[in-house]
């Protein structure tokens, strides 16, 4: 049975948003939070909770330190016969191919703004429509899964900023155009998918930020 929540939250705030020279000298699967980073996950658990309560809970998360980081804060505030979580490779970030400096960081994004966010794709790195095509794969797995008869009310997505966005794109058919408008959710930001019992179908009840020339950040 379809769950009446689908839950996506970004990672809290992680060494590579604080500083993006932190690429260019460490693994990005490594990247760990940072301080705050672990505040704002744990928020996000007390908010959850608050908006969850007793309920059962299924998480998919990104394999990546940062998301599997945020998602620990988070599970501290359920009991743990509440819930069940596996890994998803499919839902870690766009890949950045291999960052040598911050200089080369800003040219990518200098370039990506110039040819369109979507189709741009980064040398050794992902396109966001790569990341389309794996959310997509995602998803079949994810219907699959609402198939069972003991499947949780509620499901919640840890994963990134990009992949967050291309996921509610694939969702609700957006367009490209339509994609290009939003930006990223902030770090630890919730972002909430509610079923109509009538219709069966989901509501997106967190209104997206509009984008600005600002570049987005993973």
């Amino acid at each position: 049975m379809k769950p009446k929540r689908i839950i996506l939250v970004r990672h809290g705030e992680s060494e590579g948003n604080l500083d993006r020279n932190t690429y260019a000298s460490k693994q990005d699967f490594k990247l760990l939070l940072t301080s705050l980073g672990e505040h704002q996950a744990d928020e996000a658990g007390r908010s959850l909770r608050h908006l969850i309560g007793d309920e059962s809970i299924m998480f998919y998360l990104s394999p990546l330190w940062r998301t599997r980081l945020t998602f620990e804060h988070i599970a501290k505030h359920f009991q743990k016969e509440q819930y069940r979580w596996k890994e998803d490779p499919r839902l870690r970030e766009q890949e950045w191919g291999h960052f040598r400096d911050l200089k080369a960081n800003i040219q990518i994004d200098d370039e990506r703004n110039r040819f369109g966010t979507f189709y741009y794709r980064i040398k050794d790195g992902e396109s966001c429509a790569d990341v389309y095509d794996r959310v997509s794969d995602f998803m079949h797995s994810l219907y699959r899964d609402f198939e069972k008869s003991y499947f949780p009310e509620n499901v919640i997505i840890v994963t990134h900023g990009m992949t967050l966005r291309i996921f509610l794109m694939r969702w609700f058919h957006w367009t490209v155009e339509e994609f290009e408008t939003l930006r990223n959710p902030r770090n630890a930001e919730i972002v909430m998918m509610e079923r109509n019992d009538a219709t069966n179908k989901y509501r997106l009840v967190t209104e997206l930020k509009r984008k600005n020339i600002a570049p987005d950040d993973q």
